[in-house]
């Protein structure tokens, strides 16, 4: 009799300790917010890099959160790695695409593609196709600027709003600074300065850093390496790359003007005061050119890639154009 007692005491006893973890992990689980996706170093970035198999090629992209969607746009030579701060800050409310446009990043291109300013706008619409968007919300930056205006034109029923930071405009596309960019592509060498940067990283800080971030020490050298070296991962993307560059020749956006002024959908323009390859007046231009412009936001001392550097201020920026609070 005392043995099956001591048995149900010992179940009773292992059933109560039971329920208790249970119960605990329960309650734990509830008082446990939800846990927040890895913020996108390079590491992350890489690990979510998706492909579009679309007529243009295979484009490379990353997609984070859900709803209605927003459209990051890249300059060069860069990639939608630019974005990965904003996209942290904003993947709570849009879901949040940044491709990689064709001749730039990790998209891979035929090589007769075209790469010009028009034909990324065509590649745009079909990747949008094929992720099943309808309508974006677009931020874009330096030539990736002047695609969206050009995509804004092309469909405008597809664009719900534009944020745009330094960028082509017609008046000033290509800029006198990249010119000497032009002609070494058509020269052929624009590749070795690549070479040279992905060899000697404190180069690229103290060159092209120093041109375009307020603080190069920022451009470290994992960001180095993600954003380069694709350029010249093999012959054809060394000759696309160069091929990007040509194709800024002649201005994409020459005779724009008339359908920038009929446009209807909200911009707003972030300019920072700092950056020497666009034009100080574009931003003006911009502001009394689009039709339903909501105004400029100077950020002084900023160059040309500071959305990298500021991504909360791009966010603040974009969630007021959106509407939304906090």
């Amino acid at each position: 009799m005392r043995r099956r007692q001591f048995v149900e005491l010992a179940l009773a006893t292992f059933a109560s300790g039971a329920a208790a973890a249970c119960a605990s992990r329960v309650e734990s689980a509830r008082a446990a917010p939800p846990s927040a996706p890895r913020p996108l170093d390079a590491a992350a970035f890489h690990a979510e890099r998706r492909f579009a198999d679309i007529p243009f090629g295979k484009i490379a992209y990353i997609e984070r959160g859900s709803g209605d969607a927003a459209l990051f746009l890249h300059g060069a030579p860069l990639n939608g790695f630019q974005w990965r701060g904003a996209i942290d800050r904003l993947s709570a409310h849009r879901r949040c695409i940044a491709p990689d446009f064709m001749g730039l990043g990790y998209s891979q291109v035929p090589e007769r593609q075209g790469l010009a300013a028009k034909d990324q706008v065509a590649m745009l619409g079909s990747l949008l196709d094929s992720l099943g968007v309808s309508t974006v919300d677009i931020i874009a930056s330096d030539s990736g600027g002047a695609v969206a205006q050009l995509f804004m034109i092309r469909y405008p029923r597809r664009v719900r709003t534009l944020l745009l930071t330094n960028c082509d405009v017609e008046p000033d596309s290509p800029p006198p600074k990249v010119l000497p960019i032009i002609a070494q592509a058509r020269a052929g060498t624009l590749n070795k300065g690549m070479d040279e940067w992905l060899a000697n990283k404190s180069l690229a800080r103290s060159t092209f850093g120093a041109a375009v971030f307020r603080d190069p020490s920022q451009f470290t050298d994992d960001v180095i390496e993600y954003y380069f070296t694709p350029l010249i991962s093999s012959p054809l993307k060394r000759k696309q790359y160069e091929a990007f560059h040509m194709a800024l020749e002649p201005n994409p956006l020459a005779g724009i003007e008339p359908a920038l002024r009929s446009v209807v959908v909200p911009t707003r323009i972030v300019w920072g005061t700092s950056d020497d390859l666009f034009s100080p007046a574009s931003p003006d231009y911009l502001d009394r050119t689009l039709g339903r412009s909501m105004g400029i936001r100077r950020v002084p001392g900023a160059k040309l890639f500071f959305p990298e550097e500021f991504p909360d201020l791009i966010a603040e920026e974009a969630r007021r154009l959106w509407g939304l609070s906090g």
